[in-house]
């Protein structure tokens, strides 16, 4: 199931999001966290031009619980930065943890894509002989 990113209660948000819960039930707590964790990567680069996220649970049968997994695609000027994130150990299985997780490694993937388009370069310090 998709879900278009604004609607009547959210509040205005610059990168368009699309949800596509696959075959987890969407819950407006999952969709309010998308969001949230989606309009905060503005901070981070200002020309996000699209976000793509997909939520789901593997079809594999597990002892301790399903794992979750989510694919985020960033769509920026020249370029596609791409998560997958699925959860691993039954500590983890909490939706809004591995929304969190994902986020995560989006804003940082983000981060050093705006850093590479500014043209600054990490220096490591020559090692000591």
């Amino acid at each position: 199931m998709r879900i278009p990113f604004l609607d009547a209660t959210s509040a205005p948000v610059q990168i368009p999001l699309e949800i596509d819960y696959g075959n987890i039930g969407p819950t407006p707590a999952l969709t309010d966290a998308i969001r949230r964790h989606a309009a905060k990567l503005e901070r981070f680069h200002e020309r996000v031009t699209g976000c793509r996220v997909s939520i789901e649970t593997p079809h594999r049968h597990h002892h301790q619980g399903k794992p979750i997994k989510i694919h985020i695609r960033l769509t920026v000027p020249g370029s596609e930065i791409n998560v997958s994130h699925e959860s691993g150990t039954a500590a983890h299985q909490d939706p809004q943890a591995a929304i969190r997780d994902a986020f995560d490694a989006a804003r940082r993937q983000l981060e050093d894509y705006a850093r590479r388009q500014r043209g600054d370069v990490k220096r490591h310090s020559a090692p000591n002989p």
